[in-house]
């Protein structure tokens, strides 16, 4: 067991967890007030492409990093008119993002690149700097975030404007908060930080954009909301403990004793590890959680 649970383990673990920290943050920010966020999965991948395709092609990655949060922002806030003005069901309307970022970066790359799997790789010298080649500067960003978020969510007004929109909009309304710009407001947030931890993916984690390369990981991070109960400082934790399963089933692929019977366990059993888990502990926690009273349900201002 040794050679599994290593300071690279650890390492890793934070290292796999950033985009899932970025993201649980902001579905936490959409769902608080009260906008069901099932989309995090699409608008990380419009971050990764971005970011891939303008680091490429302008050779920095800061911009990258901009641009796949600009890219984030933007398709969030359409999925914000759909479901806060025209009141589609957010169910749905998340599904159609994550749907059509699976589609639409492979249809640009082919036109661009002449390849629909791949954007090209970008230079190491051009990805988001690690120190000491361990951890990353966005890991250290989205750790920062969550005592961030924490204070704005229960120590500002904005926060607690949030929280109550999310809890009961009428009640929110009636006190003077305009709550459906402030759900414009959350649902872009969502994906800044969705779109943030999309552009890790393919700028630091990675080095290029492959199709479908988040994986789940917005799903994951949405487990990782419900499992903390829709707050800040839980939400690292369970991030965290989805960033170890996913280390632990890459070093098991590689550990000597990860046989059975002299065989090799196949390798796409243990790559299932992570997805089982998550299953596991949503079928028995999600009944301890209480999502905000109004999540999900559309509101019209009255006249």
């Amino acid at each position: 067991m040794g050679e599994i649970f290593t300071l690279a383990l650890l390492f890793s673990s934070l290292r796999l967890a950033t985009p899932l920290i970025f993201a649980a943050l902001g579905g936490l920010f959409s769902e608080r007030s009260g906008v069901i966020n099932i989309a995090l999965e699409g608008l990380m991948l419009a971050g990764a492409f971005t970011a891939a395709v303008v680091t490429y092609q302008v050779g920095d990655p800061y911009i990258g990093v901009a641009a796949g949060v600009a890219a984030g922002a933007f398709l969030a806030f359409i999925y914000a008119v759909a479901c806060i003005k025209f009141e589609a069901d957010q169910v749905v309307a998340g599904m159609a993002i994550n749907f059509l970022m699976i589609g639409l970066p492979a249809l640009i790359s082919g036109a661009i690149y002449d390849s629909s799997g791949s954007t090209p790789q970008i230079d190491k010298i051009l990805q988001l700097p690690d120190f000491y080649n361990r951890i990353s500067i966005a890991t250290i960003v989205a750790l920062a975030l969550v005592p961030i978020c924490w204070w704005i969510m229960y120590k500002t007004p904005f926060g607690l404007r949030i929280r109550a929109t999310g809890e009961h909009p009428e009640a929110a309304e009636t006190a003077g908060v305009n709550v459906i710009r402030l759900r414009y407001i959350a649902v872009t947030i969502s994906g800044v930080l969705a779109g943030l931890g999309g552009a890790y993916l393919s700028i630091g984690q990675s080095s290029l954009f492959t199709r479908n390369m988040t994986a789940g990981r917005g799903f994951i991070a949405l487990a990782a909301l419900i499992l903390a109960k829709w707050r800040p400082v839980p939400v690292l934790g369970a991030c965290l403990f989805f960033g170890l399963t996913e280390a632990l089933s890459i070093q098991i692929q590689g550990a000597s004793w990860a046989k059975i019977g002299g065989e090799e366990i196949p390798v796409q059993f243990i790559q299932i590890i992570p997805y089982l888990l998550t299953i596991i502990v949503l079928a028995g926690f999600i009944g301890l959680s209480r999502a905000p009273k109004a999540l999900g349900i559309p509101y019209s201002k009255e006249d």
